[in-house]
């Protein structure tokens, strides 16, 4: 059901890899409630993905752009800007990537190379998009920027890897720059910690079926799907959360609260007993 929530605002995507990427849903959401967007991703994700498919259905241009240099997200800033005919009010930051995860490498025996470029794709690259929008003073006051979490920043999940450091570092980064986008140019920045989702980039680690399988259990309302992701974020692209900023913010169904469910200890006293 479409609203107008967005209606004659304007932004930047990244991340739309697939129909199965919280970006892409968002994309759609932003797009059936009158938002306007240019989409993005690094060259050779977008060889992989469908994106141009995204761009079509949404009427919507593509930018490609590597987001761990300040150049390539320079020049999308002000594409964007060129496009859409002016400042920008939402930007979505959904990537991030380990090596790491991908070789196969314990976290007790990384690649340091390896940490430093997931590092790099996964959290600095939201400050490099920020400082670029800010410098660019490219966005419209009561802007909203957000950038997709995990609860492994703050709590431990053993095969979530470096990922887990990764997204810690990116909360840190929303809450600083958002203290100065906040102050000087009234824009919101925030974090969303999303359950466990089957996204091309969350199945890549090692017993994701076991994580989801478990979070669905633990939480009162089961696991948040990317399409809620994609609802939750267009509200706060919305001007219904202008007081909304610094924050992570858990769509999750309440896992993040819970000690142990129910369902979970019937079924670890199920195995104790066998």
């Amino acid at each position: 059901m479409s609203y107008n929530l967005l209606k004659g605002k304007k932004g930047i995507i990244f991340g739309a890899l697939d129909e199965n990427s919280i970006a892409w849903k968002t994309a759609e959401r932003v797009h059936e409630e009158g938002g306007q967007f240019v989409l993005t991703n690094a060259p050779i994700a977008m060889r992989m993905g469908n994106i141009k498919d995204l761009g079509e259905k949404t009427g919507s241009e593509i930018i490609a752009a590597d987001a761990t240099k300040v150049e390539d997200l320079e020049n999308l800033v002000d594409k964007a800007q060129e496009i859409l005919g002016g400042k920008l009010d939402f930007v979505l930051h959904s990537i991030g990537m380990s090596v790491n995860v991908r070789k196969g490498n314990h976290y007790t025996d990384m690649n340091y190379d390896y940490t430093a470029k997931g590092w790099d794709v996964s959290a600095v690259s939201f400050h490099k998009t920020m400082q670029a929008l800010y410098k660019k003073d490219a966005m419209n006051e009561w802007g909203s920027i957000v950038a997709l979490s995990y609860i492994a920043a703050q709590k431990v999940f053993p095969d979530y890897n470096d990922m887990a450091d990764n997204k810690a570092y990116l909360e840190s980064i929303a809450r600083s720059f958002g203290y100065f986008f906040g102050k000087e140019k009234k824009v919101r920045v925030n974090t969303i910690s999303q359950s466990p989702t089957p996204t091309t980039a969350g199945t890549g680690v090692k017993g994701f079926d076991g994580f989801i399988a478990y979070a669905d259990k633990m939480s009162p309302l089961g696991n948040a799907t990317a399409q809620d992701c994609a609802d939750y974020t267009v509200s706060l692209f919305s001007d219904l959360t202008k007081r909304v900023t610094l924050q992570n913010l858990y769509n999750d169904g309440g896992f993040s609260n819970m000690g142990v469910s129910q369902q979970v200890m019937d079924a670890f006293i199920k195995d104790q007993e066998e």
